[in-house]
């Protein structure tokens, strides 16, 4: 089986998020990643990791204002300064926490609108530059519409594309089985082509984005096949329990 890393947002909402790395740590998780951990200090995040014997397996950079609707500025050409200060904003919480892989989050727009489109590329560039130093990988993730309506990167072989075209050696894919049955379907074919570029997974079953085990896929037969292709990376569990984080993890300790 492979490594999973739970989510602290979306996973053990009973606690308060800093207590959270102990609940993961407790019910056996060794791993950790969540959306954001700008609200608490770099060493408090640090210091919750270390007395849980946690890895940091993922983080996003700064995405805007969250609440105001914000899910990135990337691709968002008059907000190329504020991108350029939240990667800033970011390093110093990764050299806190020992993380090896951040998400870029592209924002809203129209990937036919040239001025988005590259936006996103020198963003993406900025990004990948800064963060090479410090051994980090840059991640992009395509996003399903249902979720997240107007996201500009919401197609997998248009990601894969930009790779190869920017082609810096510190950015990959961050493979999202739950959005990419959404957008494509055929995830294990998918998977065996996309292998290469994927630096990070993450699950939730489909369509109701709870644990792993009660939606349309077999995701134990998906997880043997990340085996079967070597993925030595850590699977995030980027799902809403249904009833309950601890109640939920039969799926975990089979």
């Amino acid at each position: 089986m492979p490594k999973f890393a739970a989510n602290l947002s979306m996973m053990f909402n009973e606690w308060e998020f800093l207590d959270r790395f102990a609940a993961a740590a407790d019910n056996g998780f060794a791993a950790v990643e969540f959306l954001f951990p700008y609200a608490h200090a770099p060493d408090e995040i640090a210091r919750r990791l270390a007395a849980s014997n946690l890895t940091q397996a993922l983080f996003n950079l700064p995405p805007g204002d969250w609440d105001r609707g914000d899910r990135g500025m990337a691709c968002q050409p008059e907000r190329a300064d504020e991108f350029r200060a939240s990667v800033a904003q970011a390093l110093p919480y990764a050299s806190a926490t020992g993380v090896r892989r951040l998400h870029l989050m592209s924002g809203h727009g129209d990937r036919r609108d040239a001025a988005a489109l590259e936006a996103y590329k020198a963003a993406i560039r900025h990004a990948c530059a800064a963060a090479a130093p410090l051994g980090i990988d840059i991640l992009i993730e395509p996003i399903n519409g249902r979720d997240m309506p107007g996201y500009f990167l919401n197609d997998f072989g248009f990601a894969a594309g930009l790779i190869a075209e920017l082609d810096p050696p510190n950015l990959r894919l961050q493979y999202d089985i739950y959005h990419r049955q959404i957008l494509h379907g055929d995830v294990m074919k998918s998977l065996e082509a996309l292998m290469p570029v994927t630096g990070h997974v993450q699950v939730a079953s489909v369509p109701r984005r709870h644990e792993p085990g009660t939606g349309e896929l077999d995701d134990a037969r998906i997880f043997r096949h990340l085996d079967e292709l070597g993925y030595a990376g850590y699977v995030g569990c980027e799902y809403r329990p249904a009833a309950g984080t601890v109640a939920g993890l039969g799926w975990f300790r089979p």
